[in-house]
């Protein structure tokens, strides 16, 4: 195998790690305002997270590091067109960190809920914009020849890809929300389970819609495999939508899971050999081929990612079997 085709199939790795994890991170920062009846619910909410939402997040910061030593091309351009929009996320994730720490520094019920909702604001406006993301790499962005960005920041924004953006937030809502109803007790659960089967409606109409315009608006059906994998995703969600009503959290969790990481796995299938899509011109696309970095840069990466990587897995695996049990009022800290 080349090695240009390894890195592709370790950045869909990559991502669907983080979107699995910072998934259900993401869903359980939007629902904390409304989940939470009380000051101590809410900080159960948030200490359902506390221990790996930090680390959830290196997924990303991974991600990017393979990105800008494998592609760095795809690096260059990725970061230069959607700058700004990168910026908003960034700005976002650093609200919902602060927040994290500063919002127990005072016990001001106004305090504590301005923080709250920080933590909500810094964990939605990431989720619709890696949805923005990921559709417009598909759907295609101004691109010429020289591998540049042409276009602006509303270029980004179609009807496709803001609707692209909602599915993402609430697929990432409801995958939080099932999450929740494994790490939370009594009443707490129940509000969980509840927000699950009323988010889960919304979601199933906005992934619909969603497929169908990736029919209509990208070539990613003219593969069979990331086609079937799409649809696949859908019956996934399905089911851990019936697994809601039937109280089998556990299972539910884990298709949730997997509905993540096969939608993940179709937009990435729909892609290759491309990175990202030119909108002006097919032939200026990046690719696997015109944006990676040489041979001997990826086989010295291949060598310290085969390393260093399952260090990385069981550490992180380490953690979440330690803080596996469900978090209530008795168990608390601030």
């Amino acid at each position: 195998m080349e090695l240009s085709i390894l890195w592709f199939i370790l950045l869909t790795v990559l991502f669907i790690g983080f979107f699995f994890l910072e998934g259900f991170d993401y869903g359980v920062g939007i629902l904390l305002p409304f989940l939470g009846k009380s000051d101590t619910e809410r900080r159960v909410v948030i200490n359902t997270i506390g221990p790996v939402w930090d680390g959830n997040e290196v997924w990303m910061i991974t991600a990017g590091g393979a990105m800008f030593a494998a592609f760095p091309h795809l690096y260059a351009t990725l970061f230069s067109g959607f700058y700004l929009a990168l910026f908003l996320m960034l700005m976002a994730l650093i609200v919902r960190g602060v927040a994290f720490e500063f919002r127990s520094k005072d016990e001001n019920p106004a305090w504590r809920s301005t923080w709250d909702w920080l933590i909500f604001v810094g964990s939605a406006i990431p989720a619709v914009l890696w949805g923005v993301a990921v559709t417009n790499l598909i759907q295609g962005v101004p691109i010429n020849a020289k591998m540049q960005y042409v276009g602006t920041f509303f270029d980004l924004l179609s009807p496709y890809t803001l609707v692209g953006g909602i599915a993402f937030l609430l697929v990432f809502t409801f995958h939080g929300a099932l999450y929740l109803t494994l790490k939370t007790e009594g009443e707490l659960m129940e509000r969980a389970r509840s927000a699950a089967v009323k988010v889960g409606v919304l979601t199933a109409v906005c992934c619909l819609v969603l497929v169908g315009l990736t029919y209509t608006h990208t070539d990613l059906f003219a593969s069979t495999g990331a086609g079937i994998a799409l649809w696949g995703a859908v019956a996934l969600f399905v089911g851990a939508y019936g697994c809601v009503y039937g109280r089998r959290y556990g299972i539910g969790f884990i298709l949730s899971s997997l509905t993540v990481a096969l939608t993940t796995i179709a937009f990435f299938w729909g892609l290759f050999p491309r990175l990202m899509v030119s909108s002006i011109n097919p032939a200026w696309s990046l690719t696997i081929t015109n944006a990676a970095s040489s041979p001997f840069t990826l086989s010295i990466m291949t060598m310290a990612a085969l390393a260093l990587v399952p260090l990385v897995l069981v550490y992180q695996g380490w953690v979440y079997w330690v803080f596996r049990k469900r978090v209530n009022a008795k168990n608390l800290e601030y």
